[in-house]
Protein backbone atom coordinates (compact mmCIF):
# COMPACT_ATOMS: atom_id res chain seq x y z
CA UNK A 1 0.00 0.00 0.00
CA UNK A 2 1.08 3.57 -0.70
CA UNK A 3 0.10 6.28 1.78
CA UNK A 4 -0.92 9.51 0.06
CA UNK A 5 -0.68 12.82 1.92
CA UNK A 6 -3.80 14.80 1.08
CA UNK A 7 -4.27 18.46 2.02
CA UNK A 8 -5.85 21.67 0.79
CA UNK A 9 -4.12 23.51 -2.05
CA UNK A 10 -4.54 27.14 -3.05
CA UNK A 11 -5.83 27.79 -6.55
CA UNK A 12 -2.58 29.59 -7.31
CA UNK A 13 -0.45 26.53 -6.45
CA UNK A 14 1.08 24.27 -9.05
CA UNK A 15 -0.88 21.14 -8.22
CA UNK A 16 -1.09 18.86 -11.27
CA UNK A 17 -4.07 16.57 -11.71
CA UNK A 18 -1.78 13.57 -11.40
CA UNK A 19 -1.43 14.42 -7.70
CA UNK A 20 -5.16 14.81 -6.98
CA UNK A 21 -6.67 12.13 -4.72
CA UNK A 22 -9.45 11.61 -7.27
CA UNK A 23 -6.78 10.85 -9.90
CA UNK A 24 -4.96 8.46 -7.58
CA UNK A 25 -8.25 6.59 -7.09
CA UNK A 26 -8.93 6.63 -10.84
CA UNK A 27 -5.48 5.14 -11.40
CA UNK A 28 -6.20 2.14 -9.19
CA UNK A 29 -9.61 1.74 -10.85
CA UNK A 30 -7.95 1.28 -14.27
CA UNK A 31 -5.18 -0.99 -12.96
CA UNK A 32 -5.72 -4.32 -14.79
CA UNK A 33 -4.56 -6.38 -11.81
CA UNK A 34 -6.67 -9.50 -11.35
CA UNK A 35 -8.80 -10.15 -8.29
CA UNK A 36 -7.42 -12.72 -5.80
CA UNK A 37 -9.45 -15.86 -5.16
CA UNK A 38 -10.24 -14.98 -1.53
CA UNK A 39 -11.50 -11.54 -2.57
CA UNK A 40 -13.71 -13.15 -5.23
CA UNK A 41 -15.15 -15.57 -2.70
CA UNK A 42 -15.91 -12.79 -0.23
CA UNK A 43 -17.65 -10.74 -2.94
CA UNK A 44 -19.94 -13.72 -3.53
CA UNK A 45 -20.58 -13.94 0.22
CA UNK A 46 -21.63 -10.30 0.34
CA UNK A 47 -23.97 -10.61 -2.66
CA UNK A 48 -25.65 -13.49 -0.79
CA UNK A 49 -25.73 -11.35 2.36
CA UNK A 50 -27.40 -8.47 0.53
CA UNK A 51 -30.02 -10.81 -0.90
CA UNK A 52 -30.72 -12.11 2.61
CA UNK A 53 -31.37 -8.71 4.13
CA UNK A 54 -33.37 -7.60 1.08
CA UNK A 55 -35.67 -10.58 1.56
CA UNK A 56 -36.15 -9.63 5.19
CA UNK A 57 -37.03 -6.02 4.34
CA UNK A 58 -38.98 -6.46 1.10
CA UNK A 59 -42.42 -5.35 2.34
CA UNK A 60 -41.32 -2.65 4.75
CA UNK A 61 -42.67 0.77 3.82
CA UNK A 62 -39.42 2.50 2.76
CA UNK A 63 -38.47 -0.46 0.56
CA UNK A 64 -41.96 -0.55 -0.92
CA UNK A 65 -41.84 3.18 -1.66
CA UNK A 66 -38.45 2.89 -3.38
CA UNK A 67 -39.59 -0.14 -5.38
CA UNK A 68 -42.70 1.66 -6.61
CA UNK A 69 -40.61 4.66 -7.62
CA UNK A 70 -38.37 2.38 -9.67
CA UNK A 71 -41.38 0.70 -11.26
CA UNK A 72 -42.38 4.10 -12.61
CA UNK A 73 -39.17 4.08 -14.71
CA UNK A 74 -39.28 1.04 -17.02
CA UNK A 75 -36.32 0.71 -19.36
CA UNK A 76 -34.87 -1.64 -21.95
CA UNK A 77 -32.53 -3.39 -21.55
CA UNK A 78 -32.63 -2.03 -18.00
CA UNK A 79 -31.93 -3.58 -14.62
CA UNK A 80 -33.90 -5.73 -12.20
CA UNK A 81 -35.50 -4.66 -8.93
CA UNK A 82 -35.33 -7.09 -6.04
CA UNK A 83 -38.30 -9.41 -5.82
CA UNK A 84 -40.19 -8.50 -8.97
CA UNK A 85 -40.26 -9.11 -12.70
CA UNK A 86 -39.41 -6.38 -15.21
CA UNK A 87 -36.58 -4.13 -16.33
CA UNK A 88 -36.09 -0.61 -15.02
CA UNK A 89 -33.76 2.32 -15.46
CA UNK A 90 -30.49 1.31 -13.77
CA UNK A 91 -30.18 4.34 -11.51
CA UNK A 92 -33.69 3.71 -10.17
CA UNK A 93 -33.02 -0.01 -9.78
CA UNK A 94 -29.86 0.90 -7.84
CA UNK A 95 -32.00 3.20 -5.70
CA UNK A 96 -34.69 0.61 -4.92
CA UNK A 97 -32.25 -2.21 -4.25
CA UNK A 98 -30.03 0.06 -2.18
CA UNK A 99 -32.93 0.84 0.14
CA UNK A 100 -33.82 -2.86 0.44
CA UNK A 101 -30.23 -3.68 1.39
CA UNK A 102 -29.89 -0.86 3.93
CA UNK A 103 -33.32 -0.73 5.56
CA UNK A 104 -32.71 -3.18 8.41
CA UNK A 105 -29.09 -2.20 9.19
CA UNK A 106 -28.22 -5.86 8.72
CA UNK A 107 -25.36 -6.14 6.19
CA UNK A 108 -21.61 -5.62 6.16
CA UNK A 109 -19.57 -2.95 7.90
CA UNK A 110 -16.11 -1.48 8.16
CA UNK A 111 -15.12 0.85 11.01
CA UNK A 112 -11.90 2.85 11.27
CA UNK A 113 -11.45 6.63 11.21
CA UNK A 114 -14.96 6.71 9.70
CA UNK A 115 -17.94 4.35 9.54
CA UNK A 116 -19.14 2.51 6.44
CA UNK A 117 -21.34 -0.22 5.03
CA UNK A 118 -19.39 -1.14 1.89
CA UNK A 119 -22.07 -3.61 0.77
CA UNK A 120 -23.95 -0.45 -0.27
CA UNK A 121 -21.75 -0.49 -3.38
CA UNK A 122 -23.27 -3.72 -4.67
CA UNK A 123 -26.76 -2.57 -5.78
CA UNK A 124 -25.44 0.21 -8.04
CA UNK A 125 -22.80 -1.95 -9.74
CA UNK A 126 -25.18 -4.86 -10.27
CA UNK A 127 -27.86 -2.58 -11.74
CA UNK A 128 -25.50 -0.92 -14.19
CA UNK A 129 -23.89 -4.26 -15.01
CA UNK A 130 -27.30 -5.70 -15.87
CA UNK A 131 -28.20 -2.70 -18.04
CA UNK A 132 -24.98 -2.71 -20.08
CA UNK A 133 -24.71 -6.50 -20.37
CA UNK A 134 -21.61 -6.96 -18.21
CA UNK A 135 -20.49 -10.42 -17.12
CA UNK A 136 -19.64 -11.85 -13.73
CA UNK A 137 -15.90 -11.33 -14.16
CA UNK A 138 -16.41 -7.60 -14.85
CA UNK A 139 -18.73 -7.25 -11.85
CA UNK A 140 -16.22 -8.91 -9.54
CA UNK A 141 -13.45 -6.57 -10.71
CA UNK A 142 -15.71 -3.56 -10.21
CA UNK A 143 -16.77 -4.59 -6.73
CA UNK A 144 -13.17 -5.27 -5.70
CA UNK A 145 -12.37 -1.66 -6.66
CA UNK A 146 -15.46 -0.23 -4.97
CA UNK A 147 -14.73 -2.00 -1.68
CA UNK A 148 -11.07 -1.03 -1.86
CA UNK A 149 -11.79 2.66 -2.39
CA UNK A 150 -14.42 2.93 0.30
CA UNK A 151 -12.43 1.02 2.90
CA UNK A 152 -9.25 3.02 2.18
CA UNK A 153 -11.08 6.34 2.45
CA UNK A 154 -12.63 5.15 5.73
CA UNK A 155 -9.19 4.21 7.06
CA UNK A 156 -7.78 7.69 6.54
CA UNK A 157 -10.51 10.33 6.47
CA UNK A 158 -12.93 10.93 9.34
CA UNK A 159 -16.21 12.57 8.36
CA UNK A 160 -18.39 12.23 11.43
CA UNK A 161 -16.25 14.50 13.62
CA UNK A 162 -17.42 17.27 11.31
CA UNK A 163 -20.99 15.92 11.26
CA UNK A 164 -20.72 14.83 7.62
CA UNK A 165 -22.52 11.57 6.84
CA UNK A 166 -20.41 8.53 5.92
CA UNK A 167 -22.07 8.15 2.50
CA UNK A 168 -19.70 10.88 1.30
CA UNK A 169 -17.17 8.05 0.91
CA UNK A 170 -19.72 5.89 -0.92
CA UNK A 171 -20.31 8.16 -3.93
CA UNK A 172 -16.63 8.07 -4.99
CA UNK A 173 -16.32 4.33 -4.34
CA UNK A 174 -19.34 3.51 -6.50
CA UNK A 175 -18.03 5.79 -9.27
CA UNK A 176 -14.61 4.13 -9.16
CA UNK A 177 -16.11 0.64 -9.09
CA UNK A 178 -18.33 1.43 -12.06
CA UNK A 179 -15.26 2.74 -13.88
CA UNK A 180 -13.47 -0.58 -13.40
CA UNK A 181 -16.48 -2.69 -14.34
CA UNK A 182 -17.14 -0.66 -17.49
CA UNK A 183 -13.44 -0.47 -18.44
CA UNK A 184 -13.56 3.32 -18.58
CA UNK A 185 -10.47 5.48 -19.03
CA UNK A 186 -8.88 7.20 -16.03
CA UNK A 187 -9.99 10.69 -17.06
CA UNK A 188 -13.65 9.69 -17.18
CA UNK A 189 -13.38 7.98 -13.81
CA UNK A 190 -11.62 11.03 -12.34
CA UNK A 191 -14.44 13.32 -13.42
CA UNK A 192 -17.15 10.97 -12.18
CA UNK A 193 -15.49 10.66 -8.75
CA UNK A 194 -15.43 14.44 -8.41
CA UNK A 195 -19.08 14.79 -9.37
CA UNK A 196 -20.17 11.94 -7.11
CA UNK A 197 -18.37 13.36 -4.07
CA UNK A 198 -19.60 16.89 -4.69
CA UNK A 199 -23.21 15.69 -4.76
CA UNK A 200 -23.17 13.19 -1.87
CA UNK A 201 -21.86 15.27 1.03
CA UNK A 202 -24.59 15.80 3.64
CA UNK A 203 -24.85 16.22 7.39
CA UNK A 204 -25.22 13.41 9.91
CA UNK A 205 -28.60 14.64 11.10
CA UNK A 206 -30.02 11.56 9.34
CA UNK A 207 -28.49 9.51 12.21
CA UNK A 208 -29.18 11.88 15.11
CA UNK A 209 -32.11 12.39 17.46
CA UNK A 210 -35.34 10.90 16.10
CA UNK A 211 -33.98 8.88 13.18
CA UNK A 212 -36.28 8.50 10.18
CA UNK A 213 -36.43 6.21 7.17
CA UNK A 214 -33.96 8.48 5.37
CA UNK A 215 -31.19 6.50 7.10
CA UNK A 216 -31.97 3.69 4.63
CA UNK A 217 -32.41 6.02 1.66
CA UNK A 218 -29.16 7.98 2.15
CA UNK A 219 -26.73 5.33 0.79
CA UNK A 220 -29.18 4.40 -1.98
CA UNK A 221 -29.22 8.07 -2.95
CA UNK A 222 -25.41 8.13 -3.05
CA UNK A 223 -25.38 5.08 -5.32
CA UNK A 224 -27.97 6.61 -7.63
CA UNK A 225 -26.04 9.89 -7.77
CA UNK A 226 -22.82 8.03 -8.62
CA UNK A 227 -24.51 6.18 -11.49
CA UNK A 228 -25.72 9.48 -12.90
CA UNK A 229 -22.29 11.05 -12.39
CA UNK A 230 -20.61 8.28 -14.38
CA UNK A 231 -23.20 8.69 -17.14
CA UNK A 232 -22.46 12.42 -17.37
CA UNK A 233 -18.70 11.92 -17.28
CA UNK A 234 -18.94 9.35 -20.08
CA UNK A 235 -20.66 12.05 -22.14
CA UNK A 236 -17.71 14.38 -21.55
CA UNK A 237 -18.97 16.45 -18.62
CA UNK A 238 -16.52 17.52 -15.92
CA UNK A 239 -16.46 17.94 -12.17
CA UNK A 240 -15.29 20.50 -9.58
CA UNK A 241 -11.57 20.00 -9.16
CA UNK A 242 -9.60 19.32 -7.14
CA UNK A 243 -12.65 18.10 -5.25
CA UNK A 244 -10.99 17.13 -1.98
CA UNK A 245 -7.97 19.47 -2.03
CA UNK A 246 -9.38 22.61 -3.61
CA UNK A 247 -9.28 25.96 -1.86
CA UNK A 248 -13.07 25.78 -1.56
CA UNK A 249 -13.14 21.98 -1.58
CA UNK A 250 -14.29 19.29 0.79
CA UNK A 251 -11.29 19.29 3.15
CA UNK A 252 -11.12 23.07 3.47
CA UNK A 253 -14.77 23.69 4.28
CA UNK A 254 -16.47 20.43 5.26
CA UNK A 255 -13.68 18.60 7.08
CA UNK A 256 -10.62 19.65 9.10
CA UNK A 257 -9.80 22.84 7.22
CA UNK A 258 -6.98 24.26 5.10
CA UNK A 259 -4.20 23.26 7.51
CA UNK A 260 -5.25 19.61 7.85
CA UNK A 261 -3.53 16.66 6.23
CA UNK A 262 -5.06 13.23 5.69
CA UNK A 263 -3.15 10.00 5.13
CA UNK A 264 -5.00 7.85 2.61
CA UNK A 265 -3.62 4.35 1.87
CA UNK A 266 -4.22 3.01 -1.64
CA UNK A 267 -2.84 -0.04 -3.47
CA UNK A 268 0.26 0.54 -5.54
CA UNK A 269 0.44 -0.34 -9.25
CA UNK A 270 -0.16 -4.05 -9.76
CA UNK A 271 -1.15 -4.56 -6.13
CA UNK A 272 -4.24 -6.73 -5.59
CA UNK A 273 -7.39 -5.22 -4.11
CA UNK A 274 -8.05 -7.08 -0.87
CA UNK A 275 -9.86 -4.53 1.32
CA UNK A 276 -13.12 -6.48 1.39
CA UNK A 277 -11.32 -9.09 3.51
CA UNK A 278 -11.01 -6.52 6.31
CA UNK A 279 -14.78 -5.95 6.44
CA UNK A 280 -17.31 -7.95 8.46
CA UNK A 281 -21.01 -8.67 8.33
CA UNK A 282 -23.71 -8.76 10.98
CA UNK A 283 -25.39 -11.67 12.69
CA UNK A 284 -27.88 -9.26 14.25
CA UNK A 285 -30.04 -6.55 12.71
CA UNK A 286 -28.60 -3.62 14.64
CA UNK A 287 -25.92 -0.95 14.35
CA UNK A 288 -22.53 -2.68 14.16
CA UNK A 289 -21.25 -1.37 17.47
CA UNK A 290 -24.18 -3.20 19.08
CA UNK A 291 -23.12 -6.60 17.72
CA UNK A 292 -20.63 -7.49 20.46
CA UNK A 293 -22.86 -6.04 23.24
CA UNK A 294 -25.74 -8.26 22.03
CA UNK A 295 -23.50 -11.33 22.23
CA UNK A 296 -22.18 -10.16 25.60
CA UNK A 297 -25.72 -9.74 26.94
CA UNK A 298 -26.66 -13.24 25.75
CA UNK A 299 -23.68 -14.58 27.65
CA UNK A 300 -24.21 -12.57 30.86
CA UNK A 301 -27.92 -13.30 31.30
CA UNK A 302 -27.08 -16.74 32.63
CA UNK A 303 -25.36 -15.08 35.59
CA UNK A 304 -28.45 -13.08 36.63
CA UNK A 305 -31.23 -14.70 38.61
CA UNK A 306 -33.86 -11.95 38.69
CA UNK A 307 -33.61 -8.93 36.37
CA UNK A 308 -35.56 -6.89 38.93
CA UNK A 309 -32.51 -7.19 41.21
CA UNK A 310 -30.42 -5.05 38.84
CA UNK A 311 -29.57 -1.63 40.21
CA UNK A 312 -27.56 -0.35 37.24
CA UNK A 313 -25.67 -1.40 34.14
CA UNK A 314 -22.72 0.59 32.83
CA UNK A 315 -21.19 -0.25 29.47
CA UNK A 316 -17.56 0.82 29.26
CA UNK A 317 -16.79 1.25 25.58
CA UNK A 318 -15.18 3.34 22.85
CA UNK A 319 -15.78 6.99 22.12
CA UNK A 320 -17.63 6.09 18.92
CA UNK A 321 -20.03 3.72 20.63
CA UNK A 322 -20.59 6.10 23.54
CA UNK A 323 -21.44 9.14 21.43
CA UNK A 324 -23.21 7.48 18.48
CA UNK A 325 -25.42 4.84 20.10
CA UNK A 326 -24.82 5.45 23.81
CA UNK A 327 -25.70 8.03 26.43
CA UNK A 328 -22.86 10.22 25.21
CA UNK A 329 -25.08 11.17 22.29
CA UNK A 330 -27.33 13.21 24.58
CA UNK A 331 -30.35 11.93 22.65
CA UNK A 332 -33.39 11.40 24.94
CA UNK A 333 -35.04 9.61 22.02
CA UNK A 334 -32.75 6.65 22.70
CA UNK A 335 -34.81 5.96 25.84
CA UNK A 336 -38.23 6.54 24.28
CA UNK A 337 -40.39 3.41 23.79
CA UNK A 338 -42.30 5.34 21.10
CA UNK A 339 -39.12 5.98 19.12
CA UNK A 340 -38.77 4.77 15.54
CA UNK A 341 -37.15 1.45 14.74
CA UNK A 342 -34.23 3.40 13.28
CA UNK A 343 -33.75 5.19 16.61
CA UNK A 344 -33.94 2.00 18.68
CA UNK A 345 -31.40 0.47 16.29
CA UNK A 346 -29.06 3.27 17.43
CA UNK A 347 -29.70 2.83 21.16
CA UNK A 348 -27.29 0.35 22.72
CA UNK A 349 -29.16 0.81 26.00
CA UNK A 350 -32.37 -0.55 24.49
CA UNK A 351 -30.55 -3.26 22.59
CA UNK A 352 -28.59 -4.49 25.62
CA UNK A 353 -31.76 -4.56 27.75
CA UNK A 354 -33.74 -6.65 25.25
CA UNK A 355 -30.83 -9.00 24.49
CA UNK A 356 -30.25 -9.49 28.21
CA UNK A 357 -33.89 -10.35 28.85
CA UNK A 358 -34.52 -12.47 25.75
CA UNK A 359 -31.15 -14.10 25.15
CA UNK A 360 -31.60 -13.53 21.43
CA UNK A 361 -32.08 -10.80 18.84
CA UNK A 362 -34.67 -10.82 16.07
CA UNK A 363 -34.86 -8.34 13.20
CA UNK A 364 -38.62 -7.99 13.69
CA UNK A 365 -39.70 -9.02 17.19
CA UNK A 366 -36.89 -7.23 19.03
CA UNK A 367 -38.07 -3.91 17.58
CA UNK A 368 -41.82 -4.52 17.76
CA UNK A 369 -43.75 -1.69 19.50
CA UNK A 370 -45.16 -4.11 22.04
CA UNK A 371 -41.61 -5.28 22.81
CA UNK A 372 -40.35 -1.74 23.33
CA UNK A 373 -43.34 -0.94 25.57
CA UNK A 374 -42.95 -3.85 27.99
CA UNK A 375 -42.84 -2.25 31.48
CA UNK A 376 -40.04 -4.50 32.72
CA UNK A 377 -37.96 -3.68 29.64
CA UNK A 378 -38.50 0.06 30.08
CA UNK A 379 -37.47 -0.20 33.73
CA UNK A 380 -34.27 -2.09 32.86
CA UNK A 381 -33.55 0.14 29.85
CA UNK A 382 -33.55 3.24 32.05
CA UNK A 383 -30.87 1.71 34.28
CA UNK A 384 -28.32 1.37 31.46
CA UNK A 385 -25.68 3.96 30.58
CA UNK A 386 -22.41 4.12 28.67
CA UNK A 387 -19.05 5.67 29.46
CA UNK A 388 -16.03 6.12 27.27
CA UNK A 389 -13.02 4.02 28.21
CA UNK A 390 -9.76 5.25 26.60
CA UNK A 391 -8.54 1.67 26.16
CA UNK A 392 -11.63 0.69 24.18
CA UNK A 393 -11.20 3.83 22.08
CA UNK A 394 -7.56 2.96 21.44
CA UNK A 395 -8.49 -0.55 20.38
CA UNK A 396 -11.26 0.75 18.13
CA UNK A 397 -8.66 2.74 16.17
CA UNK A 398 -5.88 0.14 16.28
CA UNK A 399 -4.41 -0.81 12.91
CA UNK A 400 -3.58 -4.28 14.25
CA UNK A 401 -6.51 -6.55 13.31
CA UNK A 402 -5.79 -8.77 16.30
CA UNK A 403 -6.21 -5.79 18.63
CA UNK A 404 -8.96 -3.83 16.86
CA UNK A 405 -12.18 -4.12 18.83
CA UNK A 406 -15.75 -2.82 18.78
CA UNK A 407 -16.96 -4.27 22.04
CA UNK A 408 -17.52 -3.26 25.63
CA UNK A 409 -17.17 -4.21 29.26
CA UNK A 410 -20.48 -4.49 31.09
CA UNK A 411 -20.61 -3.76 34.82
CA UNK A 412 -23.91 -4.93 36.29
CA UNK A 413 -24.52 -3.83 39.88
CA UNK A 414 -27.25 -5.63 41.85
CA UNK A 415 -29.38 -4.15 44.62
CA UNK A 416 -27.47 -6.15 47.25
CA UNK A 417 -24.19 -4.57 46.08
CA UNK A 418 -22.93 -7.57 44.15
CA UNK A 419 -21.20 -6.73 40.87
CA UNK A 420 -21.17 -8.90 37.76
CA UNK A 421 -18.59 -7.97 35.13
CA UNK A 422 -17.80 -9.37 31.72
CA UNK A 423 -16.46 -8.06 28.43
CA UNK A 424 -16.35 -8.98 24.76
CA UNK A 425 -14.02 -7.39 22.21
CA UNK A 426 -15.60 -8.53 18.93
CA UNK A 427 -18.93 -10.02 17.91
CA UNK A 428 -19.25 -13.77 17.65
CA UNK A 429 -19.67 -13.48 13.85
CA UNK A 430 -16.52 -11.36 13.43
CA UNK A 431 -13.56 -13.08 11.69
CA UNK A 432 -11.86 -13.26 15.11
CA UNK A 433 -15.06 -14.04 16.99
CA UNK A 434 -16.41 -17.20 18.58
CA UNK A 435 -18.41 -18.21 15.47
CA UNK A 436 -16.92 -16.46 12.41
CA UNK A 437 -19.09 -16.16 9.32
CA UNK A 438 -18.06 -18.26 6.33
CA UNK A 439 -19.96 -19.33 3.23
CA UNK A 440 -22.15 -21.72 5.20
CA UNK A 441 -23.20 -18.97 7.59
CA UNK A 442 -23.98 -16.53 4.75
CA UNK A 443 -26.12 -19.17 3.08
CA UNK A 444 -27.85 -19.99 6.37
CA UNK A 445 -28.62 -16.29 6.90
CA UNK A 446 -30.09 -16.11 3.39
CA UNK A 447 -32.18 -19.25 3.91
CA UNK A 448 -33.48 -17.93 7.21
CA UNK A 449 -34.44 -14.51 5.87
CA UNK A 450 -35.88 -15.97 2.63
CA UNK A 451 -38.04 -18.56 4.40
CA UNK A 452 -41.65 -17.90 3.41
CA UNK A 453 -40.55 -14.97 1.23
CA UNK A 454 -38.77 -16.64 -1.70
CA UNK A 455 -39.77 -20.04 -3.06
CA UNK A 456 -37.26 -22.77 -2.16
CA UNK A 457 -36.57 -23.59 -5.81
CA UNK A 458 -35.86 -19.92 -6.46
CA UNK A 459 -33.53 -19.83 -3.45
CA UNK A 460 -31.65 -22.82 -4.85
CA UNK A 461 -31.45 -21.26 -8.30
CA UNK A 462 -30.08 -17.98 -6.95
CA UNK A 463 -27.45 -19.65 -4.77
CA UNK A 464 -26.34 -21.85 -7.65
CA UNK A 465 -25.94 -18.87 -9.97
CA UNK A 466 -24.21 -16.55 -7.51
CA UNK A 467 -21.70 -19.21 -6.50
CA UNK A 468 -20.55 -19.42 -10.14
CA UNK A 469 -20.47 -15.62 -10.50
CA UNK A 470 -17.00 -15.58 -12.06
CA UNK A 471 -18.27 -17.56 -15.06
CA UNK A 472 -21.60 -15.77 -15.60
CA UNK A 473 -21.46 -14.67 -19.22
CA UNK A 474 -22.06 -11.09 -20.39
CA UNK A 475 -25.76 -10.31 -20.18
CA UNK A 476 -26.43 -12.90 -17.47
CA UNK A 477 -26.34 -10.72 -14.35
CA UNK A 478 -30.14 -10.71 -14.08
CA UNK A 479 -29.58 -14.09 -12.39
CA UNK A 480 -28.55 -12.13 -9.28
CA UNK A 481 -32.14 -11.02 -8.74
CA UNK A 482 -34.54 -13.22 -6.78
CA UNK A 483 -38.30 -13.23 -7.18
CA UNK A 484 -40.47 -12.89 -4.10
CA UNK A 485 -43.67 -14.88 -3.66
CA UNK A 486 -46.63 -12.81 -4.95
CA UNK A 487 -48.57 -13.44 -1.75
CA UNK A 488 -45.77 -11.75 0.19
CA UNK A 489 -45.66 -8.70 -2.08
CA UNK A 490 -49.45 -8.41 -1.71
CA UNK A 491 -48.83 -7.62 1.96
CA UNK A 492 -46.73 -4.54 1.15
CA UNK A 493 -48.27 -1.37 2.59
CA UNK A 494 -49.92 1.38 0.61
CA UNK A 495 -47.55 4.33 0.32
CA UNK A 496 -49.60 7.12 -1.22
CA UNK A 497 -49.20 8.57 -4.67
CA UNK A 498 -46.07 10.50 -5.60
CA UNK A 499 -45.07 12.46 -8.65
CA UNK A 500 -44.14 9.52 -10.86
Amino acid sequence: MITHHVRTRRSSEDFPQSEHLAQKIADIAVDPVEVPADTREMIINRIIDNAAVSAASVIRRPVTSARRQAQAHPCAPGATVFGIEGSFSPEWAAWANGVAVRELDFHDTFLAAEYSHPGDNIPALVAVGQHVGAGGHDLIRGLATAYEVQVDLVRGMCLHEHKIDHVAHLGPSVAAGLGTMLNLDAETIYQSIGQALHLTTATRQSRKGLISSWKAFAPAHAGKIAVEAVDRAMRGEGAPAPIWEGEDGVIAWLLSGPEAEYMIPLPGPGEAKRAILDTYTKEHSAEYQSQAPIDLARRMREKIGDFDDIESIVLHTSHHTHVVIGTGSGDPQKFDPNASRETLDHSVMYIFAVALQDGTWDHQQSYAPERAHRPDTIALWQKISTVEDPEWTRRYHSSDPKEKAFGAKAVITLRDGAVITDELAVADAHPLGARPFGRDQYIAKFRSMAQGVIDTDEQDRFLGDVEKLETLTPGSLSALNTLVLPAVLDQAPQTGKGIF
